[in-house]
């Protein structure tokens, strides 16, 4: 009964550690990454479509992404979807493709995006933390409906405590790692 609960608990806030890695992978760091542009939907004939999904989409070099779409007709509802997305850069029709030039990050620009992903730091914890609020209360229910003792229920929520911990671990790590990333000129 007990173990199961661990092991919801340690899937879910596995999934939390996951979301935020998704989320990291969309702030920009020194060397450009065509995830800046994943979550851009573009009106693929009155349907918003994934980016990647109407035109492949490369990172040239480490300032330039490149994106060829497979129709011809694409190329202006494209570029008004990277408009309204403000990624922060303009994009360059040629007639053929888009691309999109980035500038050189300054170090504001990096504070900023590294005060981003605290952010998202944050809002990960928050979520293990709630997970771990819910696992101790289907303890602390367990022993309230006397199917484990006291003891058990204490030995209980000292291990969702020790799982936790685990993850919010994880997650400083994880943001230590993308902030020297992000600061890395």
């Amino acid at each position: 009964m007990l173990n199961e609960i661990y092991d919801h608990t340690k899937e879910q806030m596995e999934k939390s550690i996951e979301a935020l890695k998704r989320d990291f992978s969309t702030l920009r760091t020194g060397k450009v990454t065509t995830n800046i542009v994943d979550h851009i939907k573009v009106d693929y004939y009155g349907t918003p479509t994934a980016l990647n999904q109407v035109g492949n989409v490369i990172a040239t070099d480490a300032t330039t992404i490149s994106i060829t779409p497979w129709e011809k007709t694409m190329l202006a509802p494209i570029e008004k979807a990277i408009q309204e997305a403000n990624i922060g850069v303009n994009p360059n029709n040629d007639g053929d493709f888009i691309k999109l030039f980035f500038p050189a990050m300054t170090s504001e620009q990096r504070q900023e995006i590294v005060k981003q992903a605290k952010g998202m730091a944050e809002k990960a914890k928050v979520a293990i933390r709630n997970i771990r609020k819910d696992a101790n209360d289907k303890v602390k229910k367990l022993e309230k409906d006397k199917e484990i003792s006291e003891d058990d229920s204490r030995r209980g929520q000292d291990e969702v405590q020790k799982i936790t911990d685990t993850h919010v671990a994880n997650v400083d790590s994880t943001l230590s790692n993308k902030e020297a990333d992000i600061l890395k000129v």
